[in-house]
């Protein structure tokens, strides 16, 4: 009887939206979602099998190759194989594209490494000497690596090697990548009010019936939405002991929180990924995943293209905001494809937020998603009294950015031995540095952005690109020396002013610049939640999820940032930030308020934020949306187009413009025109904005529009789906 032929179909993480086909080895146990090692050009890569076809004979007219080898992980499972097509085609970046995001380095591919560790076994097995002594005194009844006993015994890895070979210990091989614990659902949780409790049943059964089901979580700041999906939580891993639970957040700041209260409810720490964890870390929270030991995983974005063996229920906190938005790579958003994902694993997801997204509530709205609604705090706690403060009726004095009303609210605080949190989303000391003398603004050299002056460093910052030079003593352009001026705030030009207006007040500013790792930021926030700080000066990091039962001020410093430019979610996020933050105060027994500085007190975001009215302003948005055809009720794209120079990337941008596929009146085409930022990393860019009807397959439009373009030269073309940025 002849051996069967297997023709595989493998995929590759390269830009070529197509498997290759390769021959499978008679001594290879293969399958789909197999990972395996095979050659392609003249290097050996990583891919998956996507597809497996059975043949009567070899093909005569191919010359094909075979797999060099298959790796001992368990196999991408169907669902995550339909994820990786749906996100190649939406995002039009193609599934090898999308593949790059779930494939890890080669070392979660294989076997775990292991170390050495010894146990006491006889003390009389040998004869005894001083050093081996200090080794029995020490090791009790404790397992300890190699190292580690012989430094905490001041001996030599050689003593330790010969209480082994004379069986005086026991040495034993331990894997590195080690499961994680085990989270136990049936822990007490705490003591939930009688909405939160109707919500938790609700998303209990929404658990039970382990099938697609997306629902709003809509609650107040503060109003408990994480104790209420921590229930579905505990119903999903009691449910099956397989199960896997995937909790999304926008910030790693978030991270450090939601740990540690999952570690009080289920009595484990759950998985943790995101851009900062180790290398050896990312290898274990990988191969734990796809072999199922790993059962809760807390992450951002990237997290949800994890390989879970058995994904039974996603949350996605904080789903309205921006961050979720991935702007490198492979452009997505993880809110959106968190709903892919859940309805192609066939499991609920859980859509959490105190400001959901406009897109989430028409969705709920039009039955597409369950809708809860928590609206008050429990116990005591109240929401804030929320006030605006007119600058043009109270301007602060000349280069200062304290209005009068809120230093004395901020006096009266302190005076109580309260808390106060100044926001303000600017970075640095000041978010431009120009010179007296000719005019000159500080750019950064091949990118159209400014340069931000960091007082704590001295340097000059490009917060697009990372480009840093130390503050220079002159003028670049007229040699002035000097001359060079901060103008406006940031968060270290603020932390000034408060040194001067409380001298002796305890002030920390919390950004991405002074808390650069997990561990800082956990210091910050114990510290906060301490008490130990009086001020705490911060941007949008600041604004989120925190816990501060001291806190009873907030002060917004600029709440008309956001409000300018081309941004058709410029009033959405404005209320959504300030909402949030204003959600830092009164979050325990003692009542908090919040102080918005602004120019604009009329517009509708801060007017309905004032009145406590959400459905007015949420109207006003979606009304106003609908008649521009913009999403919910709409969809929009972005091309964007760069080229090492100016005059190529005009050409090319006409010349793409100019293939468009016929169009109808459900498709409008904007541009080409000069983006915000007309120059990025040295590279020139122009901007096209497509328009189409909800039900218009934009991304099929787009690829069909790409790929009549030949690319040439430094000419890139980058597609946009629901484009967050329009800079």
């Amino acid at each position: 009887m002849m051996n069967r032929i297997l023709l595989l179909r493998v995929l590759f993480d390269i830009p070529v939206d197509r498997p290759f086909d390769y021959l499978a080895p008679d001594d290879m146990n293969l399958t789909v979602g197999s990972y395996v090692l095979a050659p392609l050009g003249k290097r050996k890569a990583i891919g998956v099998v996507w597809e497996i076809e059975t043949l009567d004979k070899l093909p005569v007219d191919r010359q094909l190759k075979q797999i060099s080898a298959i790796f001992d992980t368990k196999p991408m499972s169907q669902a995550q194989r339909k994820f990786i097509d749906f996100v190649g085609r939406y995002t039009c970046f193609g599934a090898g594209r999308a593949l790059k995001m779930c494939l890890p380095a080669i070392d979660a591919l294989q076997p775990s490494p292991v170390r050495y560790e010894v146990s006491y076994l006889d003390s009389k097995a040998s004869p005894m000497t001083p050093a081996r002594q200090r080794v029995f005194d020490i090791i009790g009844n404790n397992s300890w690596p190699v190292g580690k006993l012989a430094t905490a015994a001041g001996v030599s890895a050689s003593v330790i090697s010969g209480l082994v070979k004379t069986n005086g210990l026991l040495r034993t091989e331990v894997l590195v990548d080690t499961p994680f614990a085990k989270p136990d659902p049936d822990l007490p949780s705490k003591n939930l009010t009688d909405s939160q409790q109707s919500a938790a049943a609700h998303l209990v059964n929404t658990v039970q019936q382990a099938k697609f089901a997306p629902v709003l979580l809509d609650g107040v700041t503060g109003s408990g939405k994480t104790e209420v999906y921590f229930e579905a939580v505990a119903e999903a891993l009691r449910q099956h002991p397989d199960n896997q639970v995937l909790i999304l957040l926008p910030e790693i700041a978030l991270t450090q929180d939601v740990l540690d209260r999952f570690a009080d409810r289920f009595g484990a720490v759950p998985a943790e990924w995101h851009s900062e964890i180790t290398g050896a870390l990312r290898r274990r929270v990988w191969r734990q995943v796809a072999a199922g030991q790993a059962k809760i995983v807390v992450g951002a974005r990237s997290a949800l293209f994890l390989p879970f063996a058995k994904l039974s229920l996603i949350v996605v906190d904080e789903e309205h905001d921006s961050s979720f938005k991935q702007e490198e790579g492979v452009l997505y958003h993880a809110r959106d494809m968190a709903v892919v994902r859940a309805n192609t694993e066939n499991c609920p997801l859980i859509l959490s937020s105190a400001t959901p997204s406009l897109e989430s509530l028409h969705n709920a709205a039009q039955g597409r998603y369950g809708h809860l609604v928590l609206d008050s705090r429990p116990g005591a706690a109240q929401l804030p009294q929320i006030s605006a403060i007119d600058l043009k009726l109270h301007p602060p004095a000349s280069g200062k950015w304290i209005s009068e009303p809120l230093r004395q609210a901020m006096s009266q605080t302190l005076q109580k031995q309260e808390q106060v949190l100044l926001y303000l989303n600017r970075r640095g000391f000041a978010p431009l540095t120009i010179c007296r003398s000719c005019g000159e603004r500080m750019k950064t050299p091949d990118t159209d952005s400014y340069l931000v002056e960091h007082r704590f460093n001295g340097r000059l910052v490009c917060h697009l690109t990372g480009y840093s030079i130390p503050k220079p003593d002159k003028c670049p352009s007229c040699q002035e020396v000097d001359s060079l001026h901060p103008v406006g705030p940031g968060v270290e030009r603020l932390a000034e002013e408060v040194a001067v207006l409380f001298p002796e007040a305890r002030c920390e500013i919390f950004s991405s610049d002074t808390t650069t790792n997990p561990q800082q930021i956990r210091e910050l926030i114990a510290k906060m939640e301490n008490a130990e700080i009086d001020i705490l000066i911060g941007t949008q990091i600041a604004a989120k999820g925190h816990n501060f039962p001291k806190l009873t001020l907030v002060g917004v410093v600029d709440a008309d940032m956001g409000l300018g430019g081309a941004d058709l979610r410029a009033g959405e996020r404005t209320y959504q930030i300030l909402i949030q933050v204003a959600g830092r105060a009164g979050r325990a027994q003692l009542a908090g308020k919040a102080m918005l500085q602004t120019h604009q007190p009329e517009h509708e975001a801060i007017t309905a934020l004032l009145a406590n009215d959400r459905n007015r302003f949420v109207s006003a948005e979606l009304g106003l949306r609908e008649i521009m055809g913009l999403p919910p009720f709409g969809r929009l794209a972005a091309v964007i187009i760069s080229a090492a120079d100016e005059k190529t990337v005009e050409d090319a941008a006409k010349d793409f413009a100019a293939l468009a596929p016929a169009t109808t009146t459900e498709i409008e085409i904007w541009g080409p025109s000069e983006p915000v930022f007309t120059i990025v990393r040295g590279r020139w860019r122009r901007r096209l904005l497509i328009r189409s009807s909800k039900t218009t397959n934009l991304s099929a439009y787009l690829k069909d529009w790409k790929e009549r373009y030949k690319i040439k030269g430094s000419i890139r073309v980058k597609i946009d789906i629901d484009p967050y940025s329009f800079m």
